[in-house]
């Protein structure tokens, strides 16, 4: 099991309409490690201590589930998972469980709360079809237990059942 890809954007890029296609990329979104707070996200994200996305701050996808090619800077989730299937569950199995990834600082809980929905984006972003081929493996929303670091590379993970949210 491993950390692929790790992403802290401060910007919002998939606003409008599809076809006008996203806002650029700001320089160093796609980073080695990322800092995340108990209950408000990760440092430097879009969506970090945001009252509207509290209860969703973290997303977590399976590369598995993406085709080829595809990685955070087109799905717009957080982490990227390879070879993380727990008890033969995959990523999206894990609603109302906690999810726990250990990168080599310590453990970070995440609380797992729904589904990570794909939207029409993903046909301009990942290619066509893409939307309707990730209906149900577009990842979860999470809300963080922890304050810690997650790093790509090898990581240990566990789950276990959903925690309080601090």
């Amino acid at each position: 099991m491993e950390i692929v890809e790790l992403l802290a954007s401060p910007v919002h890029r998939f606003e409008g309409r599809p076809g006008d296609g996203p806002a650029p990329a700001p320089d160093g979104e796609l980073v080695r490690e990322i800092r995340i707070r108990a209950g408000m996200g990760i440092v430097g994200d879009r969506y970090f201590n945001h009252p509207a996305h509290r209860d969703a701050s973290v997303t977590v996808i399976a590369r598995e589930s993406l085709p080829d090619g595809a990685g955070l800077a087109q799905v717009r989730r957080n982490i990227l998972v390879a070879g993380l299937r727990l008890d033969d569950r995959t990523i999206d199995d894990l609603v109302g469980e906690t999810l726990t990834l250990d990168s080599g600082d310590g453990p970070i809980r995440l609380a797992v709360r729904r589904r990570a929905n794909p939207c029409a984006w993903m046909d301009v972003t990942v290619g066509p079809g893409a939307f309707k081929a990730l209906r149900g493996r577009g990842g979860v929303r999470c809300v963080p237990l922890d304050d810690g670091v997650l790093r790509i590379g090898p990581v240990r993970a566990a789950i276990g059942t959903a925690t309080a949210v601090p």
